[in-house]
C-alpha cells in the first residue's frame, strides 16, 4: 500500500501493467505502439522489451537506406517520452526512477526501456525471471 492507502500491483500484475503502460506511451507519441511487450524486474532494474515498434514512415526510411536517421529520431522520441515513462513507473512501483536508458535495433525491430529504481525490493519470485503475461 502507498501513503494514500491504495494498493499497487505486484508480481505478474505489475509487469503486465508496466508493459501495457509503455506500449500506451509509445502509441501516444509515435501514432502506434509496439505489437509485443514484456517487462522484467530484477531487484532495482526494470526492463521493458518491445517488438515491432517502427512506424510505416520509419520502415520506408530504413528500406531507403536511412537507418542512421531513424535511430536518431528514435533517440529523440525516447528523450521526449522519458519523463512520462519515468513518472508512470514511479506511480506503478512506488519507487523513484534514478535513470532511464532506452535503445533501439532496426533489424530485428526491437526497442527497450531500462529503468534503474531506487532501493531494493525483491522477492524470490521476482529475481531474474519474467513474471506475468505479455501484452
Amino acid at each position: 500500500m502507498d501513503t494514500l492507502g491504495e494498493t499497487r500491483p505486484e508480481g505478474g500484475e505489475l509487469l503486465a501493467a508496466v508493459a501495457t503502460m509503455v506500449v500506451g506511451v509509445y502509441a501516444d507519441h509515435l501514432g502506434r505502439g509496439p505489437t509485443k511487450a514484456r517487462a522484467y524486474l530484477n531487484d532495482d532494474v526494470m526492463v521493458c522489451l518491445l517488438e515491432d515498434t517502427m512506424t510505416k514512415a520509419e520502415r520506408t526510411l530504413v528500406a531507403s537506406g536511412h537507418q542512421t536517421t531513424v535511430l536518431a529520431l528514435r533517440a529523440t522520441f525516447q528523450e521526449m517520452m522519458g519523463a512520462t515513462l519515468s513518472e508512470s513507473i514511479e506511480q506503478l512501483t512506488g519507487r523513484r526512477v534514478l535513470a532511464l536508458i532506452g535503445g533501439s535495433s532496426l533489424s530485428p525491430d526491437l526497442s527497450s526501456e531500462l529503468f534503474l529504481l531506487e532501493g531494493r525490493r525483491s522477492s524470490p519470485r521476482e529475481n531474474g525471471r519474467a513474471l506475468g503475461p505479455s501484452v
